[in-house]
């Protein structure tokens, strides 16, 4: 959520013609190249927030809740890091091809 800042501001800005295009991957190009691993860290605190928060909501914030749920955090684990590694791979081909 919070990673996709970086790409979505400046992309929300050029299709209300606030800025260009060119304006905009300028933008997302350096807010990505200098804060990569801070846009990182943060998508993974909402990871972990949100699933904290879904694991009391339950009720279940112990170690026999999380065995409990063990399957469907692995399952957002997974979710999460092949996102990303999609993501990461759409985009270096995409780098590729500018």
């Amino acid at each position: 959520m919070v990673a996709i800042l970086c790409w979505a501001g400046p992309t929300v800005l050029a299709l209300l013609g606030i800025v260009s295009a060119g304006t905009a991957f300028a933008w997302a190009t350096a807010l990505y190249g200098n804060y990569a691993w801070w846009f990182r860290l943060g998508g993974l605190a909402v990871i972990v927030l949100l699933v904290w928060l879904a694991l009391r909501r339950r009720d279940q914030c112990s170690i026999a809740g999380v065995r409990r749920w063990q399957w469907r955090l692995l399952g957002v684990l997974t979710v999460a890091v092949g996102t990303y590694a999609a993501l990461y791979a759409v985009t270096t081909w995409l780098g590729t091809l500018a």
